[in-house]
């Protein structure tokens, strides 16, 4: 038997292991989601929950470079103020936010990559909220493309939801996350409607007496209107949902297919990705995709190239133009995210304006993929910090990526 060994915690590893009642990582036991289970779970979601693959094609791995020891010691070493009192080198700011793994390329090439706990270059990692900028990356590429229609109201597409809280929002409304829905976000509370999707989605357990919907389409047709529609940014994973089902009827293709046809499967990633899939094998579009980190950094140098891979323009150019240009930041201020001064969000993607220009994609418990054009730098970051909301590490997480590229952007 081999063990993994993190957080003081013997995890069982290879397929004769059997682990001691006590520490057991199970499905059904709903605690999957737990410190310090989730260390462990986040890099083996596939052994918990059903999924779907995603293929990489038979495309050879594109080339990033390998680690250069002088500057993963040089980056480990650069220090920066934490908005939460304070200052901390790089290197001892990865332990605070419960990194799993973190890469950072330059100008295309690794400078830094680093993994811990259960974590190994080759298995996919949890995305969470990441999954939602992918799956509004080939959205937006569809509404350049003319297949999809931004001005049109979700049941022009998905009939369906004709009298849910979608019967007169837009499709543009709902990439931009200005859907008035009664819906809650709130990841604290397991009371909440968020782990009412979540339940439908087949994500999490459900209790014996379970009568709720029977998989995420179900639950979107439930969904009531709340508020008024295109007046301020309100976060809600359920969009995303509503966002892929309407791309799958213009397609007929789902969000797993489109994303191999459409990324996987160019980009010359390493490994297969999954996602998770509801009871009727409909993929989790908000919270479900687990990737590689490499293969995490891949996507987010394809966007700071403005959509193409050498003389292959995989994404429109004119769609990153319009990602990059953001929205209307006195919308996004209503939310009231205080760690965000001056962001907006376009297509599902969190647009700081910020020195480098530099525009993110964000998932509960820590994940990050942080793309910096001006200063030539993409960072893609696992984690598995005990507390879901990206507002319990953003005081370490945003200094740090800012001094990390003045550090690189300036040669």
């Amino acid at each position: 038997m081999t063990t993994l060994h993190f957080d003081g915690i013997d995890y069982p590893d290879g397929i004769d292991s059997e682990p001691p009642a006590g520490r057991r990582v199970r499905f059904g036991d709903d605690r999957f989601l737990e410190f310090p289970q989730i260390r462990w779970s986040l890099s083996h979601l596939r052994e918990l929950m059903p999924t779907v693959n995603v293929w990489r094609g038979g495309m050879a791995a594109s080339d990033l470079g390998s680690a250069v020891a002088s500057r993963e010691a040089e980056i480990d070493q650069l220090r920066f103020d934490r908005l939460d009192g304070g200052s901390c080198s790089w290197g001892q700011s990865l332990p605070d936010t419960y990194t799993d793994g973190i890469l950072a390329l330059h100008r295309g090439r690794v400078v830094y990559e680093r993994y811990f706990g259960a974590l190994q270059p080759q298995q996919p990692h949890a995305c969470f909220s990441v999954t939602k900028s992918y799956a509004a990356t080939i959205a937006a590429a569809l509404l350049h493309e003319g297949v999809l229609d931004e001005s049109r109201p979700v049941p022009y597409y998905v009939p369906e939801l004709a009298a849910s809280a979608y019967a007169d929002a837009t499709l543009r409304e709902v990439l931009d996350m200005q859907v008035g829905v009664a819906h809650s976000e709130l990841y604290s509370d397991p009371q909440t409607q968020f782990w009412n999707y979540a339940r439908a989605a087949g994500f999490c357990p459900r209790a014996p007496d379970y009568r709720g919907a029977d998989g995420l389409h179900a639950y979107l047709i439930g969904l009531r209107k709340q508020g008024v529609h295109g007046e301020a940014f309100t976060y809600k994973s359920v969009n995303t949902e509503v966002l892929c089902w309407a791309m799958q009827r213009v397609t007929g293709a789902s969000l797993p297919e489109l994303l191999s046809r459409r990324l996987w499967s160019q980009l010359g990633c390493e490994e297969d990705a999954y996602i998770s899939v509801d009871p009727l094998g409909v993929a989790m579009a908000g919270a479900g995709l687990a990737a590689t980190l490499r293969d995490l950094a891949r996507f987010g140098e394809l966007l700071r190239c403005e959509g193409a891979r050498g003389d292959r323009q995989l994404i429109p150019a004119a769609v990153i133009a319009d990602l990059r240009r953001g929205a209307d930041r006195a919308k996004f201020a209503k939310a009231g995210y205080t760690l965000l001064n001056g962001y907006s969000y376009r297509n599902m993607w969190w647009i700081t304006h910020n020195e480098h220009d530099a525009f993110e994609a964000r998932g509960i418990h820590g994940q990050r993929l942080y793309i910096a054009p001006l200063a030539e730098l993409v960072v893609a970051r696992f984690a598995s910090h005990p507390i879901a909301r990206s507002a319990a590490n953003d005081p370490v997480t945003m200094p740090a990526l800012t001094a990390l590229g003045r550090l690189l952007g300036g040669r």
